[in-house]
């Protein structure tokens, strides 16, 4: 039947699928009208799938006969029928989290943030997608490397600007403190502006940040180190919350593991810097001259290499590819955007497995990063003059821990066990922490790089663990508020841990300050093995597999049933047109 509204025609007709009109020579008569069987149904049917006409003229659309008349297979309404988009749910109700799918508004209308070149049914991965997480990896590692170029040589920045090693600690937790007020804000400005515009600030004030402490190169001038480290923690907000993000953007449903797994791997690898060239290139001395010159060489390094990575991401970072690397991303890409970032948090605190993730994975990372700020301190006290192996012994925690979040990330590609591999790697994390508090004092330095490499290669392991783990539990929601979340309670029990562990080790001892991680490790592990393993993402994606299959048989066997009808019909039909 020919549709009464032209706007419905428009909407239906993709532009691929758009052909122009046969042309009617006005001397021939128009044809009779068949009469339309009772039968068939008055109201407006709306079809999941193409409908096939029985006449065997060729359709400009699988929905719409471009012949005035009607088939009278039974099949086909009288109605117009309207026709979904093929890369959305026809009946969203059927997901197996409805829940989660409710307030997403109409599926059936595609978010007005895609271009119009974008193919929702097309799943294809970008080549770009390297080059976006490698560069962004890099600007991660040199803001990583920012926040523990102080904590790896605390001694001598406590001898150049006269302050006391509480001070220097600061410019470690500075990073935490900041996070935790600007989470919702650029949380919300990633959801509003995008990768790009985030990827951008970030880099940009982590480059401001290294050039501004290169003002600081006097005793006197504690202040201003003070402020460029500020300037770099508030770069750091634009930086922890991306690697899920990037994977699920960038990444096909089998990559996305890994692709966050190489974006934590940054992040860790500047860590893993900053533990070992501070020592190398600010070595201890009483001469404040020469104290001034090697951190100016430290800065100034430093600087430039922020520089040349800011130049780099306006180069190279893309908003997002051209076509949904997975169905998962599809159907995000069609939900109607929630403009409110309040509302997804609500919603997320409302989900039981998500806050004990939150809980447990602060645990953990606030651990590690007390551990990480106070590791010159505790590798001094027992081995004196050894800052260079403290650094060391700090580049071996955090390179077996990239390896352990590669393997991690691999393994949870190919097994999908989210919720086993997680509870795993957290006990032997305190099965390290364990080992580690113990063998700390038996004044044998090879035993203590062997247990901190132990330690390191699961509890710096589990961080894209959890990234991973918090994307699967709340799919759809945003991944930038997910893990920013998980962030801010790493942040919180980081200051925690790092202050409380402080004054444990100044008043009873760095023994007493490990068993102090260890008891809430302990309690990180219980909180993890209650949390149920709900893949979101996971159906999503083997949801959309079976209805593109499902609609494949359907269009096969429509087929058919139009052959035979075709087979059937009078000649005279035929010639009643001609």
């Amino acid at each position: 039947m020919v549709n009464e509204d032209p706007n419905l025609e428009e909407r239906d007709v993709t532009p691929e699928q758009q052909s122009a009109p046969p042309a009617v020579d006005p001397n021939i008569p128009a044809p009779p009208a068949i009469r339309t069987d009772s039968s068939i149904p008055a109201h407006p049917s709306v079809s999941a799938h193409p409908s096939a006409s029985a006449h065997p003229s060729a359709s400009a659309h699988p929905s719409i006969s471009v012949h005035p008349t009607i088939s009278t297979h039974p099949s086909i309404s009288a109605h117009p029928s309207i026709s979904f988009h093929p890369s959305v749910s026809a009946n969203p109700s059927s997901s197996a989290f409805p829940s989660s799918m409710a307030y997403a508004g109409d599926l059936t209308q595609p978010s007005s943030s895609l271009g119009r070149g974008d193919d929702l049914s097309l799943i294809k991965v970008s080549r770009r997608r390297w080059a976006v997480v490698l560069v962004f990896s890099c600007y991660s590692m040199c803001n990583a490397f920012q926040w523990i170029q102080y904590g790896a040589i605390n001694n001598i920045f406590t001898c150049f600007y006269g302050v006391s090693t509480f001070a220097i600690d600061w410019l470690s937790m500075v990073y935490m403190l900041t996070y935790i007020p600007l989470l919702l804000p650029v949380a919300w400005l990633l959801e509003k502006y995008g990768l790009r515009t985030i990827a951008l600030t970030g880099s940009a004030l982590n480059c401001l940040g290294a050039w501004v402490k290169l003002g600081s190169l006097k005793p006197h001038l504690f202040p201003v180190t003070m402020l460029g480290q500020v300037i770099c923690s508030v770069a750091q907000v634009f930086i922890l919350g991306m690697p899920s993000r990037i994977a699920s953007v960038w990444f096909g449903a089998n990559e996305v593991s890994t692709a966050c797994s190489i974006a934590v791997f940054g992040n860790q690898l500047g860590i893993a810097i900053g533990f070992l060239v501070p020592p190398v290139l600010v070595p201890n001395s009483n001469d404040k001259d020469k104290l001034a010159y090697d951190i100016g060489i430290m800065f100034y390094l430093i600087a430039g290499i922020a520089t040349l990575l800011f130049i780099l991401v306006i180069i190279v970072f893309k908003e997002k590819p051209k076509h949904p690397p997975s169905r998962a991303q599809s159907l995000s890409y069609s939900l109607v955007p929630d403009t409110s970032y309040l509302n997804p948090i609500i919603r997320l605190f409302k989900n039981l497995n998500f806050k004990l993730l939150v809980l447990t994975y602060g645990l953990n990372t606030g651990a590690f990063y007390a551990l990480s700020t106070l590791l010159n301190r505790m590798v001094i006290l027992n081995y004196p003059g050894e800052e260079v192996n403290a650094g060391r012994i700090g580049l071996t925690i955090i390179i077996a821990g990239m390896f352990g979040a590669m393997i991690s990330g691999i393994w949870l590609d190919r097994s999908k066990t989210y919720k086993e591999t997680t509870l795993v790697v957290y006990i032997m994390t305190l099965v390290g922490m364990v080992v580690y508090t113990f063998t700390l004092n038996l004044q044998h330095l090879w035993i203590v790089f062997i247990t901190a490499g132990t330690m390191g290669f699961f509890m710096t392991g589990y961080l894209p663990l959890g990234f991973e783990f918090a994307v699967e539990l709340t799919y759809p929601e945003s991944e930038g508020i997910s893990s920013g979340l998980l962030n801010v309670s790493a942040q919180v029990f980081g200051i925690i841990f790092t202050i409380s562990q402080g004054q444990i080790i100044e008043n009873y001892g760095v023994m007493q300050g490990n068993i102090f991680l260890c008891v809430f490790l302990a309690l990180g592990a219980a909180l993890t093995a209650l949390i149920k393993a709900d893949l979101r993402r996971q159906k999503a994606n083997m949801e959309f597999s079976e209805n593109k299959l499902q609609e494949e048989e359907e269009k096969v066997e429509n087929v058919e049933k139009a052959d035979n009808v075709t087979s059937k019909a009078p000649t005279t039909l035929s010639e009643e047109h001609l």
